[in-house]
């Protein structure tokens, strides 16, 4: 078991869940669930690039050391960018990406930032609801932004959080 934090109160069938920095003894699973929730993945470079960087980034298990999400923050002076946060295709739906933001809210303020920004494509009517429950509002658009099928692209909704 990596180096982490027990989420206190949250428990599944498997026991607590665990949260600890994402590491690159963990990219490759990380991978595996990129692959499976998206049409455009992350590619095992950019999460090695992003560790790299020193960006903040956290992986979610559960006792039986199961992956069930991740998150990656990017510093930027006194704002965070949430470039990726994603769940276990089969895990999706049981409150673990709610879990994922909370957590991503407590690293950045940990981090001192006074924002978090993100991009989401328009498509991805769930993932917006998610974000906008949890009190993020679209603040722009980027046109084009997201690799789409056959070659188009997809817009961005561009989403912010004051923390």
């Amino acid at each position: 078991m990596s180096a982490g934090i027990v989420l206190s109160g949250l428990q599944t069938t498997f026991g607590p869940l665990w949260l600890a920095p994402m590491t690159v003894e963990d990219v490759d699973q990380v991978v595996s669930i990129e692959q499976q929730v998206y049409t455009h993945p992350w590619t095992r470079g950019n999460f090695l690039d992003s560790l790299y960087s020193g960006y903040q980034a956290r992986t979610l298990r559960d006792a039986a050391q199961r992956l069930l999400g991740y998150f990656l923050v990017m510093p930027a002076v006194d704002e965070g960018h949430l470039l990726n946060i994603s769940v276990a295709a089969d895990m999706q739906g049981k409150g673990y990406g709610h879990l994922l933001l909370e957590q991503t809210v407590a690293v950045a303020r940990e981090q001192h930032m006074k924002m978090l920004l993100l991009e989401v494509r328009i498509s991805n009517r769930r993932a917006l609801q998610v974000y906008q429950r949890f009190g993020f509002t679209e603040i722009g658009r980027r046109k084009n932004y997201y690799p789409a099928h056959e070659n188009t692209r997809e817009d961005a909704i561009v989403m912010s959080l004051s923390l």
